[in-house]
């Protein structure tokens, strides 16, 4: 495939002990050690009070991201195509409806709002009602590879729509028993809003995007401390980008795809 190039207008991200964009630079910059700590995201203020009651810490991580990307990029919410990418989707909610099927004494009823916000693109849903957004909205999942397979859809609707893109990128770890199958260390977030290379005035920087062949040279974080949450969430394989962007510098930040990966190069603005 031909190159694909992009601006990044804003990042985001929240996990363990990673509360935002601002609060956590100094620990994307190397200059503070990075401590983990439970931080459940907040509930999300653009939904109506109705609406926010009844969404699940999936639900928020995702919210909590994308929010914060669309307000950092400065550009209405209500105009940015998106892509949601998750591994696990909202194992919480599955987990529940699960629990709720299984045979047993009490009556096996669903919930039909837990069965609403069950479905993979429940986020990317809830973002579109809120934000009053009609733009397309595509939702995938690719295991390990969620963050490269998202990223390069993202960046390849930018290219082809030559407009921005939102890209909110989230998983989850899954409740018991689902989580012995598929084990995924803490909640982990991270958005961008990628613009057209022409259009990077004030962005933070310029990203070439290119499959190849191959496994994936380390596309491990810089900084040790953070490296098991990026091997521990698949949406956390993007915390090597987000250091280049939180740092200013030149960086490759690879990350495995399929049989390939993708190489991602990042120049500041």
């Amino acid at each position: 495939m031909r190159a694909l190039r992009a601006g990044i207008a804003a990042a985001a991200l929240w996990g363990p002990g990673l509360e935002g964009w601002e609060a956590s630079l100094p620990v994307l910059r190397g200059e503070v050690l990075y401590e983990p700590r439970p931080s459940p995201p907040p509930p999300p203020a653009l939904l109506p009070p109705a609406e926010r009651r009844r969404t699940g810490p999936v639900a928020r991580l995702a919210l909590a991201v994308a929010s914060e990307a669309a307000s950092r990029s400065g550009l209405p919410p209500s105009s940015l195509r998106a892509v949601f990418g998750s591994s696990n989707g909202d194992g919480p909610v599955v987990g529940s409806i699960l629990e709720a099927l299984a045979p047993g004494d009490l009556p096996r009823l669903v919930s039909p709002t837990q069965f609403h916000l069950s479905v993979h693109n429940a986020a990317a849903g809830l973002w579109s009602i809120a934000t009053g957004n009609p733009e397309p909205a595509s939702c995938l999942g690719c295991h390990d590879a969620t963050w490269a397979a998202s990223l390069l859809a993202a960046t390849a609707d930018m290219v082809m729509e030559e407009r921005p893109v939102l890209l909110c990128a989230y998983d989850h770890p899954l409740p018991p028993p689902l989580d012995a199958k598929r084990p995924t260390l803490a909640p982990f977030g991270a958005g961008l809003v990628l613009v057209p290379d022409l259009s990077t005035a004030g962005a933070l920087a310029r990203i070439t995007v290119e499959y190849r062949l191959g496994a994936a040279p380390s596309g491990e974080p810089r900084a040790e401390a953070l490296q098991s949450l990026a091997a521990g969430n698949p949406a956390a394989r993007a915390l090597r980008l987000l250091e280049a962007l939180a740092r200013g510098e030149p960086d490759s930040c690879p990350a495995p795809y399929l049989d390939g990966h993708l190489e991602v190069q990042v120049a500041p603005c």
